[in-house]
């Protein structure tokens, strides 16, 4: 069975490129372009990883983060949550990771940056 992935950026080409690079992977492919897109797909379904973005609009990362985290997966794993972003102060990597994010990666990535971070929260 193929690992699953939701990726949430408002752009479009960000998208496109995640995609192209998670599907070379292997991976089962779902899209959102903001937290709030993300956060109504995650209530019905459970992606293993979830790829988020930091700066959106309707929804941020954040914003989703806070509301994902009350989500009650019951006995099933929580999904792994890894954002990717321009945002690369250690402050903000700190605060992504306090409010429960499993791993950072920066924008722009290629597969091997991508493959290295997922096989470090267990989904590569």
């Amino acid at each position: 069975m193929s690992k699953s992935c939701l990726v949430v950026d408002d752009s479009k080409v960000i998208r496109k490129v995640a995609r192209h690079i998670l599907e070379s992977m292997s991976f089962a492919v779902d899209e959102a372009a903001d937290g709030l897109e993300a956060l109504t797909f995650c209530r019905t379904n459970r992606p293993d990883v979830i790829l988020l973005d930091w700066n959106m609009p309707v929804m941020s990362g954040m914003e989703f983060l806070g509301a994902f985290n009350d989500l009650d997966y019951g006995h099933e794993e929580r999904p792994r949550v890894v954002f990717c972003t321009t945002e690369n102060s250690i402050d903000h990597i700190r605060t992504a990771i306090e409010a429960g994010a499993d791993e950072y990666v920066m924008k722009p990535f290629d597969r091997e940056t991508l493959e290295g971070k997922l096989q470090l929260v267990g989904v590569a």
